[in-house]
């Protein structure tokens, strides 16, 4: 299959807005969420105990609870994209380590995911217009007390 340039460009776009939320996220940038999904997204963390809701209640919800652990990472790869026009749907995994507590040897959680996308080109860029996770697994590695 032959991908056009237009094509091309479309799907590193989308790429880059996969990465610039891992960066937002890890970083706890809630601004820049504003360039990276429309206003009127939808995004539904439910799947792995977060919540479900428009962009302002997302962002609420992950500026209480973010900081709840010292440390974190999410680790997106392997993206299927498939662009119709303006719009396109991606399917993405996500492996996100989580420390629990702050000692030397911390209690660890791993998360397994998939972002499920829906977006949207707009004026200003690609943007993500829906974000649902699907659970792969959970797994909490005790440290030492």
């Amino acid at each position: 299959m032959t991908m056009s340039i237009e094509e091309i460009s479309d799907r590193l776009e989308i790429q880059d807005l996969f990465v610039r939320y891992t960066y937002a996220l890890d970083t706890q940038d809630w601004d820049a969420f504003d360039d990276i999904f429309t206003p009127d997204a939808q995004v539904d963390y439910s799947a792995m105990g977060g919540s479900a809701g428009d962009l302002a209640s997302t962002v609420k919800f992950l500026r209480e609870t973010m900081v709840m652990f010292p440390s974190y990472q999410h680790m997106t790869s392997s993206s299927t994209i498939t662009v119709t026009g303006d719009t396109a749907e991606a399917k993405t995994i996500c492996h996100n380590p989580m420390v629990l507590d702050a000692n030397d040897d911390p209690t660890l959680m791993l998360c397994g995911l998939w972002y499920v996308d829906k977006l949207v080109r707009t004026a200003d860029g690609w943007r993500i217009k829906e974000r649902v996770e699907e659970k792969s697994y959970m797994k909490i590695f005790p440290g030492k007390a």
